[in-house]
């Protein structure tokens, strides 16, 4: 079983669950205040594992799934048996990167509370533009565009809203777990960033009459 499989139904069990158990919800999401008045770090982690509702929890998995099977298996072509460790690293470090700034902008604020594996799930997601970013996306199933593309208008979109601070949702865990993934990419093959520059100049090429 893969790691992307493992986490899809670890995360689809734990955040089931915690629908019908308000305890449990209550003790895994992210509370900024807890975390600094009680210790409670471990909730960088278990907020990843549970979500607002169905839809928020579909539309996480499944673009996990869309992407995270080829991250992974590119990792084991990469770094061999390791490859897991490094995927899984990539998504659960993204979960807490993405929520760092949200924990400094509301550690004082009792009554602000974020969840969902949207950061991990960013981070894998712009690994994967960075090595490939010429590969389709597709949106609701009929809007197809480029990666690269894609990821513009995403990184856009998620700093406007996260600006302008009216929306439910976290923005800026988007926005920064997006980056994660980018730079965790770089990092353990930076043969990408060259690579990256490369594929979008050919695609560039290939629309030259």
């Amino acid at each position: 079983m893969s790691i992307t499989l493992l986490l899809i139904i670890i995360t689809c069990g734990i955040s089931y669950y915690a629908f019908n158990n308000p305890d449990l919800m209550d003790r895994l999401i992210l509370n900024p205040y807890r975390i600094t008045s009680r210790n409670e770090y471990y909730r960088f982690v278990t907020s990843g594992f549970i979500h607002a509702d169905f839809g928020h929890l579909i539309f996480n998995m499944l673009s996990l799934w869309f992407v995270g099977e080829g991250i992974e298996r590119l990792f084991g072509m990469l770094f061999g048996s390791g490859g897991s460790l490094y995927f899984l690293f990539l998504y659960l470090v993204g979960i807490i990167v993405s929520d760092i700034p949200t924990f400094l902008k509301h550690r004082n604020s009792s009554s602000y509370n974020s969840l969902g594996a949207s950061g991990g799930v960013s981070a894998v997601l712009f690994a994967a533009i960075l090595f490939a970013p010429t590969m389709t996306i597709s949106l609701y199933f009929f809007i197809r565009m480029k990666a690269f593309i894609f990821g513009i208008l995403f990184l856009g979109y998620s700093f406007y809203e996260a600006k302008k601070g009216t929306s439910y949702v976290n923005h800026s865990a988007h926005m920064y777990g997006a980056i994660f993934g980018m730079v965790f990419m770089a990092v353990v093959y930076p043969a990408s960033v060259p690579g990256f520059f490369a594929q979008i100049g050919e695609w560039i090429g290939t629309l030259r009459p």
